[in-house]
């Protein structure tokens, strides 16, 4: 998914009810009114309009937005009375952000770091400090970066300009500095993640650098719109999947695993470093920090173990699973890791298995490919 097709924001989603605020140039705009009571470091002066960023609003690696009419489909005709849902491998999180309402808990998970704190910003922050949080952006966004830090001399004339690089690694020091909780802490970086990500000198991810520098337009951070009063039972976790499903229950459980043996945590590697800002040494020319701790077992031949464990210890009454059709088309590294043949015996232990089928251009490591590719979503009613 290219993050320049989302980026006007989607109507149903954001339903504005607030006659302060407007629709200008793709993006929302929130006017907010100056005071004489505003603080001098974080003060609302220069504050005419407010931009705001959506959880879908980001380019990944099998990212499922375009899947997601497909997917509630399936849901609405094939389950009853949901109140709960787990996306277990969650990513950027837009599948369970879809089933996200008051009434429906959402159970999210990732292993990465920089996934898990846009998943809390947007699936589990409860308390509206909005307001703190604009003025702080804005903050951000008027630093200038006039010296060296650790992500210019890493990331600089690579990944980003080395302006745009110098003003991140600030950002980064920054945020640390003016937070006030976690929560205020977790939503300036999500926030950071997805200027990042729009500025960035790649095809959507960080396995490589683009060589020509095309991408210098200075970074800027949006807020992100969050629905506070949906997150207010919801769940979000970083944990190995294998380790979390033991201790959860849920109505649906949500698997969209990596299909083959390509690393998320190369493909990612990045803002990891960005977000856990423990400044480790790089190697190699993709300049990637020592990653074996964020490993998945789903990009290993021992990819069908993994399932086949993570299957029996489900306690849910549905079972969805996203797996595509790549087979042995491709390249070695492409190749599904887990055989159809293996997931349709292992699904059947837990009952009936039924297989929905909708062809669409992925967002790959590459670009998008349309050459006969099939999303499958293997359902499951659970019944033993």
């Amino acid at each position: 998914m290219n993050i320049d097709d989302n980026k006007v924001l989607n109507k149903q989603a954001l339903k504005m009810d607030n006659k302060s605020e407007m629709k200008t140039g793709g993006v929302f705009l929130l006017n907010k009114n100056t005071g004489p009571n505003q603080t001098t470091l974080f003060s609302s002066e220069n504050l005419r309009a407010t931009q705001y960023f959506q959880l879908q609003n980001r380019r990944y690696l099998g990212n499922k937005f375009k899947l997601l009419n497909f997917i509630e489909e399936i849901v609405e005709k094939n389950c009853e009375n949901i109140n709960s849902f787990c996306d277990i491998f969650a990513g950027t999180g837009v599948v369970g952000f879809r089933f996200n309402t008051p009434n429906i808990k959402i159970i999210t998970n990732d292993i990465l770091t920089s996934n898990f704190v846009c998943l809390k910003t947007f699936l589990g922050l409860t308390k509206n400090f909005e307001e703190q949080l604009i003025k702080k952006i804005e903050f951000l966004n008027n630093l200038e970066a006039d010296e060296e830090n650790y992500f210019s001399e890493t990331f600089g004339s690579t990944y980003f300009s080395h302006d745009n690089a110098k003003k991140i690694g600030l950002i980064r020091e920054r945020i640390d500095e003016i937070s006030e909780s976690d929560d205020e802490k977790t939503a300036l970086i999500c926030a950071l993640i997805y200027a990042a990500d729009k500025v960035a000198n790649t095809v959507g991810h960080y396995d490589a650098y683009r060589k020509r520098m095309d991408t210098i337009q200075p970074i800027q951070l949006f807020a992100p719109r969050i629905k506070y009063t949906n997150n207010l039972n919801n769940e979000i976790y970083k944990e190995d999947a294998n380790n979390l499903i033991k201790k959860i229950t849920c109505d649906i459980l949500y698997i969209d695993p990596p299909y083959n043996s390509r690393q998320y945590s190369d493909a990612y590697h990045l803002l990891e470093n960005l977000v856990e800002w423990e400044k480790p040494k790089v190697h190699g020319i993709a300049k990637k920090m020592d990653r074996n701790h964020i490993k998945s077992n789903y990009c290993l031949k021992s990819a069908t173990v993994a399932f086949d464990d993570l299957i029996k210890n489900a306690q849910c009454r549905y079972i969805l699973l996203s797996y595509n059709n790549t087979g042995d088309k491709k390249d070695g590294r492409s190749n599904a890791r887990i055989q159809d043949s293996k997931i349709k015996e292992i699904l059947s232990k837990k009952g009936e298995v039924k297989i929905f089928e909708k062809d669409y251009r992925a967002f790959t490591a590459g670009k998008s490919n349309g050459d006969g590719h099939t999303e499958r979503i293997f359902f499951c009613k659970v019944s033993n």
